[in-house]
């Protein structure tokens, strides 16, 4: 469909723009906007992933009542998709929206936090939402079957575009590279990858530490934390930092730790889906992931990743040893890989499904 003509008009709500959901929001707003589809973003407060957005896509940042009531308005949205804020619902209904509301889960936590998220949005979700959808991803789709059985599910992977996120020639580190990408906070599970690294180190002392993250997200007690722990185990001038990266520079980087022999790390006690996993996959970077219910869409264990069995430290060395001595299940891994996250996340396999959601719920 030409792209001046625009049939539905949606609107994505999240809290920031930072993490998975920003990228999640921007890659599909792209895709759909391409199929005909007018998206727009609203935020209620600034964040750091607003650097990796080029106006392409009408983003408003504000938590006014009056002027999210005045945005409900003038575009007369088809559909507002919800993402985690449940209050927001009946918000939306209240500042005068009647169209179609789809609740979204995404970035939940553990099970424990999800499972107390999802019992305090049933009364939200019963009044009104006209849906939810969810990632692929067991835990999430249990939890809103057998508490919300009422509620119409949609149920599909997130999207990655890969035609330009994906592989990058380069000169990569002479020594082989361990990275985590996150946010310091104890669902991410930080404190694993420092002791992994560490005990890594014992092993291979050439390696190269790396870490990736938003310090404007973490919370003071988890930052002062990670910086006493890395005193403790002398490992402060060993493991470098970079902090709040633009999104369009990442591919290099993940291209470059597969290049180098070594992989991306994820320690996460859960997933809802696991950005940061696809992501290094799509660029041929392996990964070795902590049993996580997220991306379990993504990898086959020694087929196109590995995982570990979550807190067994000894058991991660182990395999991570493995994906980088064993050279020919290395290649194997990082090619598969790419080739599973170019399949799944495919940009027209997202719209098509999105479509099909629209449709059935009466837009069209």
């Amino acid at each position: 469909m030409a792209k001046g003509v625009m049939e539905i008009k949606v609107l994505f709500t999240f809290y920031i723009p930072s993490g998975g959901v920003e990228t999640l929001n921007r890659q599909r707003c792209k895709v759909l906007i391409q199929d005909g589809i007018e998206c727009h973003l609203l935020y209620y407060q600034q964040g750091t992933g607003m650097q990796n957005l080029n106006g392409d896509i009408p983003v408003f940042i504000t938590s006014s009542e009056e002027e999210i009531r005045k945005l409900v308005e003038v575009y007369r949205y088809d559909a507002i998709i919800v993402s985690s804020d449940f209050p927001m619902l009946p918000k939306l209904r209240m500042l005068g929206y009647q169209g179609i509301l789809i609740y979204e889960s995404q970035g939940f936590g553990s099970y424990e936090e999800a499972a107390l998220v999802v019992t305090n949005a049933v009364p939200y979700l019963q009044k009104y939402a006209d849906a939810v959808l969810l990632p692929d991803t067991t835990h999430l789709v249990d939890l809103f079957s057998s508490m919300c059985p009422w509620l119409k599910r949609y149920v599909f992977p997130n999207v990655l575009d890969t035609s330009v996120f994906n592989y990058v020639p380069n000169t990569p580190p002479i020594n082989p590279v361990i990275a985590w990408v996150g946010r310091l906070e104890p669902n991410k599970n930080w404190r694993h990858f420092v002791d992994i690294s560490y005990w890594m180190l014992q092993k291979r002392p050439d390696l190269r530490i790396w870490m990736f993250y938003d310090d404007t997200l973490s919370q003071p007690e988890d930052q002062i934390q990670f910086e006493n722990m890395l005193v403790q185990l002398g490992m402060s001038s060993i493991i470098e930092r970079f902090k709040s990266v633009p999104h369009a520079k990442m591919p290099l980087y993940y291209s470059m730790i597969g290049d180098s022999g070594g992989y991306l790390l994820s320690t996460s006690l859960v997933e809802g889906f696991g950005y940061a996993v696809a992501e290094a996959m799509a660029c041929r970077c392996p990964v070795l992931s902590s049993d996580s219910d997220g991306v379990q869409a993504f990898i086959d264990h020694n087929k196109t990743g590995k995982f570990y069995q979550q807190g067994d430290i000894q058991q991660a060395v182990l395999q991570g040893l493995e994906l980088m001595h064993n050279v020919p299940q290395r290649k194997s891994i990082r090619r598969k890989g790419q080739a599973r996250i170019v399949s799944l996340l495919a940009p027209r396999k997202y719209v098509r499904s999105f479509r099909q959601m629209m449709n059935s719920l009466g837009v069209r």
